[in-house]
C-alpha cells in the first residue's frame, strides 16, 4: 500500500487551456478516495496521470513518497479496472486473471493459487474456463476486478467501472468493491460522475470542476458542510435547493420565501439561499414560528415511501422530500415550513459559503 500526493500537478494539451490547472491533493495510505464531478471535469485525466497513461505537464506526483512523473506504468505497481472491462476475448477467465502474473514470470503454482483465491472471493470459481463472450456484464466486471486483485498492487485505480451495468448490478458491484477494500485495505482511487457511488464507497471524496478541486472531505462533511454552491448542488439526490434571494439587511425574500434575519447587513443585496429537500415539512406539523414556503405544485414524483414535490413561486423553484402516504395534486397550492437553522447562504458573486456570526439570530429564534 502507498500514499499518493499531487503537488501542483497540471495537465495541458498543446495550447488549449489546462485540463487540470494545478492539483494539490493528498490520498492517504489505505484510503478509498473517490474523484467525482461532471463530465469533462478532469477526473479521468487525473486517474490516468496516476497510472502513467497520461504525461504530467507540471508539478510533482508522489506514490509512496517517491516521485513518479517519469516512471513508466509497468514500474508503478498499480492495477487499473476500466469502464469497458478490457478482457481478452480469446482467453478464458482463468487466463485473463493470470495474464499479468505470467508477464511478470511468476511461478506457475503461485499463479494458480492467487487466481483461485481471487476467484473464490469474487464468486467466479465455476466460471474459470469460460470465455468473456459467455459472461454477463456483471461477471465480466468481476473478472476485471479479479485480474487487478491477483497482482496485489500498492494502488488500485477504478475508472467508472460500473457505468456499463444496469441499476441492480451497480448496487451489487458497489457492495463487492466496498467489501474488497475492507478486506484488503489497499489504497484505492475511484473515478465516477455518480454521486451515489461516491457517497457509498468513498472514505473521502474529492469534488472536481473544470480540473479544479472544489472540496475534499468525508461524504458527510461534503453533504453537511459544503463550501460553495457547486458542492452543495452536486452532493445529494435530489440536490440542495439553491435560489437567488434579496437581502434587505433584516431578512431574505423571493417569490417562495420570506425569512427574517438580523445578521445579514453588509453581505450584499443578492445572496443564494440553500436548503436540503428533506428539511421542508408540512407547516401544520412544525413549530408555528418556523418560516413558511408557499407555492404551486408543479410536479409530484412518487417513490413509494417518499414523494418529491416540485414547487414554483414566480421564477423560484424548490423540491421537497415528503412522506409518500398522501395525495398531492399538481396545480394545487401548498404551504411548507423549515427550521431556519437548516438554511445555507452563499455569495451570489463568488458562490462561496457565507457563515453568519454566531451571535446573529433569525427573528423567529428571538421569539422562542
Amino acid at each position: 500500500m502507498a500514499s499518493i500526493e499531487f503537488k501542483g500537478v497540471s495537465k495541458r494539451y498543446g495550447d488549449a487551456p489546462a485540463t487540470v490547472p494545478g492539483l494539490d491533493l493528498h490520498i492517504r495510505d489505505g484510503e478509498f478516495m473517490v474523484l467525482v464531478g461532471p463530465s469533462g471535469c478532469g477526473k479521468s485525466t487525473t486517474l490516468r496521470m496516476i497510472a502513467g497513461l497520461e504525461s504530467i505537464s507540471g508539478g510533482e506526483l508522489l506514490i509512496g513518497g517517491h516521485r513518479v512523473n517519469d516512471l513508466p506504468p509497468k514500474d508503478r505497481d498499480i492495477a487499473m479496472v476500466f469502464q469497458n472491462y478490457a478482457l481478452y476475448p480469446h482467453m478464458s477467465v482463468f487466463e485473463n486473471m493470470a495474464f499479468g502474473l505470467r508477464v511478470r514470470n511468476m511461478p506457475k503454482l503461485g499463479i494458480e493459487r492467487r487466481v483461485r483465491e481471487a476467484a473464490e472471493t469474487l464468486g467466479l470459481s465455476d466460471l474459470l474456463q469460460r470465455k468473456p463472450g459467455q459472461l454477463s456484464g456483471g461477471q465480466c466486471q468481476r473478472v476485471a476486478l479479479g485480474r487487478a486483485i491477483v497482482r496485489d498492487p500498492q494502488v488500485f485505480l477504478f475508472d467508472e467501472p460500473l457505468s456499463n451495468l444496469d441499476a441492480e448490478l451497480r448496487v451489487q458491484m458497489r457492495a463487492n468493491i466496498g467489501r474488497l477494500h475492507r478486506e484488503f485495505g489497499t489504497t484505492s482511487v475511484y473515478v465516477t460522475h455518480d454521486q451515489v457511488e461516491a457517497m457509498t464507497l468513498g472514505t473521502r471524496i474529492a469534488i472536481l470542476n473544470k480540473g479544479a478541486l472544489m472540496q475534499v472531505g468525508t461524504p458527510l462533511e461534503l453533504y453537511n458542510d459544503p463550501q460553495n454552491t457547486f458542492v452543495a448542488g452536486f452532493m445529494g439526490s435530489p440536490p440542495m435547493n439553491l435560489m437567488p434571494v434579496q437581502n434587505t439587511g433584516a431578512g431574505l425574500f423571493n417569490e417562495l420565501i420570506n425569512l427574517p434575519h438580523d445578521g445579514l447587513s453588509g453581505l450584499g443585496a443578492e445572496l443564494v439561499f440553500g436548503l436540503r429537500p428533506e428539511k421542508l415539512q408540512h407547516a401544520a406539523a412544525v413549530p408555528a414560528h418556523w418560516p413558511k414556503v408557499r407555492g404551486t405544485i408543479e410536479l409530484v414524483e412518487s417513490l413509494g415511501a417518499e414523494l418529491l414535490v416540485h414547487l414554483r413561486g414566480g421564477d423560484s423553484k424548490m423540491i421537497a422530500r415528503l412522506p409518500g402516504m398522501q395525495v398531492l395534486t399538481p396545480g394545487d397550492s401548498l404551504e411548507l415550513a423549515f427550521d431556519p437553522a437548516a438554511v445555507y447562504l452563499f455569495d451570489a458573486g463568488t458562490s462561496r459559503r457565507i457563515r453568519p456570526q454566531a451571535q446573529s439570530r433569525t427573528s423567529a429564534e428571538r421569539t422562542r
